[in-house]
């Protein structure tokens, strides 16, 4: 085991195109990391970089105490499980799993106990000796888990290795995954596009866009503490509401007029967040959860300052709550940024006069299409972002 260190790495390609741009990261010993981002953002040519499998164009990489940028995939003591089981067919799951170590020749004692050793990890002691034919998406998954497992290397480094599973295998795999690590305490680095996936396996999430690193945490403060506006969009499902609102000065303190509306910021709020007074007069970006907007009919003693109105276009009925989407008199925020995390086109922001947000509610909330409601505003959990859309706080 051992650490990976990233300093200022960057990859060019001939025809000019920088995929990676002074990405500085440290993996600490053991610990799971997992980079993720929408797709082109540069996250697998990282860890390509890492196993060898790409030319470093500049920067330093280093496993444990050694610089490998010239060193031979083979010889940086790390195990690669791909999107692609890549099982070969005519072996049995025991011959797959050992199959790098025969290479090795390493002694066939050892291969054995390797082997039942990651069988046994991985629950797939049953099952040594069937061909990958005879198993499910997630057993052969499994199964080429357990070929890097064998090899007992510095470093995990996993590339969209669910990508193929449906929905509740992929569930069931991503916490088999972290449990896996966590019991071999193995340096892992795990890609994956899927935010909900980065943010229930990794110890900490790196957040890519465009080659660039934007905010690297631990998953529920990255939730809560996003540095700009494409962490924020990016990061939580639903995504978080973002819209235009003019920050004022009310007299008696700060406000955001949105929507018709000057939702007021506690002083205690703008204590928090003094960087906030130099933006008064400005329009910046109101950002707002979907959970930190809550049903007026449970919260009648809400402050009438700190609601927004909204009418309701689309309930979709979940069973354990309801999400509902609405529209609100508010200018979209609908910059690159947010293009990022989708496959729609969206149009100009200046086209457009309304935001749409969502909201999760009980589910015996009552709500029904074409509702106007008030909604109570946790103005405690507000996130404000500047014209940059650089997070404004202290």
């Amino acid at each position: 085991m051992a650490q990976v260190v990233l300093e200022d790495v960057n990859k060019s390609y001939p025809n000019g195109y920088h995929a990676i741009t002074d990405l500085s990261l440290q993996i600490s010993d053991g610990e799971f990391l997992v980079l993720v981002g929408p797709s082109g953002c540069g996250k697998s040519t990282a860890l390509r970089m890492v196993a060898g499998l790409e030319t470093i164009s500049g920067g330093t990489l280093r496993i444990g105490d050694r610089v490998v940028n010239d060193v031979h995939p083979t010889d940086r003591d790390i195990a690669m499980v791909f999107q692609n089981y890549a099982l070969y067919p005519h072996m049995t799951v025991r011959q797959n799993i050992a199959f790098a170590l025969k290479l090795k020749k390493v002694d066939r004692a050892e291969i054995d106990t390797r082997v039942e050793e990651a069988a046994r990890i991985l629950e797939l002691t049953e099952y040594l000796d069937r061909k990958p034919g005879q198993l499910s998406g997630g057993q052969r998954q499994r199964v080429a888990m357990g070929r890097a497992i064998v090899r007992r290397p510095a470093a995990f480094l996993m590339d969209e290795p669910l990508s193929n599973l449906d929905a509740k295998l992929r569930v069931q795999m991503r916490s088999e995954i972290a449990r896996i690590q966590r019991e071999l305490g193995v340096t892992t680095i795990y890609v994956t596009h899927d935010q909900v996936e980065a943010m229930t396996m990794g110890d900490r999430v790196a957040v890519m866009r465009r080659g660039v690193l934007q905010q690297v945490d631990a998953p529920q403060h990255l939730y809560d503490h996003p540095d700009n506006l494409f962490v924020a969009a990016f990061i939580g499902s639903p995504s978080m509401n973002l819209m235009h609102a003019d920050l004022v000065d009310a007299g008696d303190g700060l406000a955001l007029r949105v929507a018709g509306r000057d939702i007021r910021i506690p002083d205690a709020v703008v204590a928090q967040r003094p960087a906030l007074r130099a933006h008064a007069g400005r329009t910046i970006v109101m950002g707002i959860r979907p959970e930190d907007l809550h049903n007026p009919a449970e919260r009648p003693d809400h402050p009438a300052d700190q609601r927004l109105p909204g009418t309701v276009d689309l309930v979709e009925e979940l069973g354990s709550d309801m999400m509902i989407h609405m529209r609100v008199d508010a200018r979209p925020v609908l910059t690159d940024d947010i293009r990022d995390t989708s496959d729609e086109p969206l149009g100009p922001a200046e086209a457009r006069t309304s935001s749409d947000i969502t909201v999760r509610f009980g589910p015996r909330s009552g709500v029904r299409v074409g509702d106007a409601i008030d909604l109570c505003v946790d103005v405690d959990r507000l996130h404000l972002f500047d014209a940059d859309g650089t997070a404004i706080r202290g």
